[in-house]
């Protein structure tokens, strides 16, 4: 019997991970109730891929009176930590949780969990690929694609689970993967966690409830991730592109190796496809936690050469007048955006903008006026970040509303030989539901072209 049988759940936001749970828990025999703050109207199609349950809905409030009858509380990605009722639900010591700890709760086989501020995506995506290449059922998800808790009833003991983790969801974890990964830790967030203090503090607890029996791969070349190896209990492995590192991977002569008691050539790492030197370190992190796993060098090899990265980041749209468009949506944070500049030598044509959050914008405007040969703003971060490039003496620049005029304004601006780069800096939700949505308009204004 599950321990959700015969309570009463509360699941505040019925957005992609609050649906997936409230199935799960109808399924096993839980009182659901599901509130959120949108309206019926909005919530229609939701609701109806529910229908076949028995869901109790409050929407349009989160009312207090809710907690009078509930004996477990799970929040959404959407819903803050520190939210009125998520905090007089823990007052009231009603335990609070959310769909990817309950998945990791149940699941049969041991899960490799990756976070960081940058490059989590791709790192997961290809540590899965590097799973299915060996010949292992492989399941990936969690921050990404399909929550793992909707497959949780087709996993076996032998499986590989690969589960991306955002700070989000770590906040209220008290539970760490027995293979747990920190990428990095730059700032990112802000608006919800107020400090990175309080963000690296979420990201920890990937960590903070390991036992002496589990692994941690950490990077040895940043800072926010290598300070969190006084968590780990058990093994520690690190991964580099300027050092050697012990037990782990690295690269030395132009070649990534692994090592794990002895030392083995993967590739060099001018056949990886990825683009700069962040998805070398990606690539180092897939290695290290692969081998982890006992996924063999050959299948690693055969996963990198052929992984030619994930949809929204520095993704190839097209090719048009001899000008290379680049989808890098998924880029919500200014560090994301470094990464990406440094991945081309071609001269750059840079849409920038969407909604911010409270990030720090200054090496962005540094970088921006040295490598990039005409930027187009657009979305609510465009006036703050004109007044800073034009308080740094730099002139280049159109500023739009929307992505739709950035793309005009860019295929007018770009000249041949010209990378019309997508790489905005900042969130999507001033006028997208999120990355993604805003990576295929992206992908569609310049099909129109």
């Amino acid at each position: 019997m599950d321990t959700l049988t015969g309570k009463t759940l509360l699941i505040l936001g019925l957005a992609r991970q609050g649906m997936a749970l409230a199935r799960y828990a109808a399924e096993v025999g839980a009182n659901v109730v599901v509130s959120d703050m949108r309206t019926p109207q909005q919530l229609e199609s939701s609701m109806r891929q529910l229908a076949d349950l028995e869901i109790e809905y409050v929407l349009g409030e989160h009312p207090m009176s809710l907690l009078e009858k509930v004996d477990v509380v799970a929040i959404s990605g959407g819903v803050p930590a520190d939210a009125p009722l998520v905090r007089a639900a823990q007052a009231r010591q009603i335990p609070v949780t959310n769909d990817s700890q309950e998945f990791l709760r149940r699941v049969p086989t041991d899960v490799i969990g990756i976070t960081g501020s940058a490059g989590k995506t791709t790192t997961t995506a290809l540590t899965g690929v590097m799973g299915q290449v060996a010949g292992r059922r492989t399941w990936v998800g969690g921050n990404i694609g399909r929550p793992l808790i909707a497959d949780l009833h087709k996993m076996q003991p032998d499986d590989m689970v690969v589960q991306e983790l955002s700070s989000f969801q770590l906040e209220i974890w008290q539970q760490s993967p027995h293979v747990a990964a920190v990428l990095n830790i730059t700032p990112n967030h802000l608006d919800r966690h107020k400090t990175m203090a309080a963000y690296a503090d979420a990201k920890a607890n990937i960590l903070r409830y390991q036992t002496a029996e589990d692994v941690a791969v950490l990077c040895a070349d940043d800072a926010g991730a290598l300070a969190l190896s006084a968590l780990a209990p058990g093994r520690l492995r690190l991964f580099s592109l300027r050092d050697e590192v012990a037990d782990g991977a690295f690269v030395r002569d132009g070649q990534v190796w692994v090592r794990n008691g002895h030392e083995t050539a993967v590739l060099p790492i001018h056949d990886i496809p990825l683009r700069g030197p962040h998805n070398i370190l990606n690539v180092l992190a897939a290695v290290t936690l692969a081998d982890t796993v006992g996924i063999p060098v050959d299948a690693m090899r055969k996963a990198i050469l052929t992984f030619t990265g994930v949809e929204h980041r520095l993704e190839e749209v097209a090719v048009v007048n001899g000008v290379k468009y680049i989808n890098d949506s998924i880029a919500t944070a200014p560090e994301r955006v470094l990464a990406a500049l440094t991945s081309f030598r071609e001269p750059l044509v840079l849409l920038a903008g969407g909604k911010d959050k409270d990030m720090v914008w200054d090496e962005w405007t540094r970088q921006v006026t040295e490598r990039v040969r005409h930027v187009v703003l657009f979305g609510e971060l465009a006036q703050m970040l004109q007044e800073r490039l034009l308080a740094a003496g730099y002139q280049r620049i159109t500023r739009v509303e929307t992505l739709a005029e950035a793309v005009k304004a860019a295929w007018e601006t770009a000249v041949v030989g010209d990378v019309v780069l997508l790489s905005p800096g900042g969130t999507s939700f001033d006028a997208f539901v999120d990355f993604a949505a805003r990576g295929e308009a992206f992908r569609q204004l310049v099909k129109a072209l």
